[in-house]
């Protein structure tokens, strides 16, 4: 059900979660952000909004959009990519949190809705912004200053080859991609690094159509696919892990949203 929609570990993580609040809860989900941190899938900034946002908890969020909003405001200029200096603007914020338990939910969404809405990271409203008659970075005409980080994720590309083989009724061989890695345990055209290693895996005299390359773009990486299609025997695929699946069986499997396209075609 979750196939084509991506961050397929949240599904997972959304599972174990519940799992494990059944097990060591009693099935009463937890009422604390330092409890919530403890389940799969939930860090501390998430924690500590669900916290605040039900049970009014005063713990202080800190996701991306929040750190924007109060680096510039504090004009704190602490290189986010090194530990010490996050866990000094988590410090910060815990230091600003209302002291009304009451205030927690508004005063959390609203630091949320700054970030996403008017403290851009580029062409922040200012003039919009009620955070304006305090905030150092705009006093220093200088939002964009804020925050510093030096490490940054990189996009990447990565060209794969993925292999149509399908029998004379038209049933395709599919296999589960590793738990590690784009597309994480659902199933798969079988993919390859090269054309040449796809060809290896089918006997020489097994023709192969090569379809239109196309481009699949992850949050952070670029996917380049070429789609390989060949008709053989079943005998004529010499692979362990996988197996056949006519159309009315792969429909209900968890594909890759481009594979699923490829395959419908």
């Amino acid at each position: 059900l979750w196939s084509g929609l991506a961050y397929y570990t949240r599904a997972r993580n959304l599972h174990r979660c519940a799992q494990a609040i059944m097990e060591r809860h009693g099935g009463r989900f937890p009422a604390t952000a330092g409890e919530l941190e403890q389940l799969p899938g939930i860090g501390r900034s998430t924690a500590a909004a669900i916290a605040a946002f039900c049970w009014g908890e005063r713990a202080a969020i800190l996701d991306g959009n929040v750190k924007r909003v109060l680096a510039r405001v504090l004009a704190f200029d602490g290189d986010l990519a090194q530990a010490a200096q996050e866990r000094a603007l988590w410090q910060r914020a815990t230091d600003l949190l209302p002291e009304d338990a009451a205030d927690m939910p508004a005063y959390t969404q609203g630091l949320m809705d700054l970030g996403a809405t008017v403290c851009l990271a580029r062409n922040p409203s200012c003039l919009l912004c009620p955070l304006e008659p305090v905030c150092a970075a705009r006093r220093e005409q200088a939002p964009g200053r804020y925050p510093v980080k030096s490490r940054k994720l990189r996009r990447t590309a990565h060209s794969i080859w993925l292999l149509r083989a399908q029998d004379a009724g038209g049933a395709v061989w599919l296999e589960k991609r590793p738990m590690q890695g784009v597309w994480a345990g659902l199933y798969c055209l079988p993919a390859f690094d090269s054309r040449e290693a796809l060809a290896q895996v089918l006997p020489g005299r097994v023709p192969l159509h090569d379809e239109p390359a196309f481009l699949h773009v992850l949050t952070h990486k670029d996917l380049h696919l070429h789609p390989v299609v060949a008709t053989v025997r079943r005998d004529q695929v010499g692979r362990e892990q996988g197996g056949w699946f006519e159309a009315d069986r792969w429909a209900a499997l968890g594909l890759p949203a481009p594979v699923r396209k490829l395959l419908a075609v």
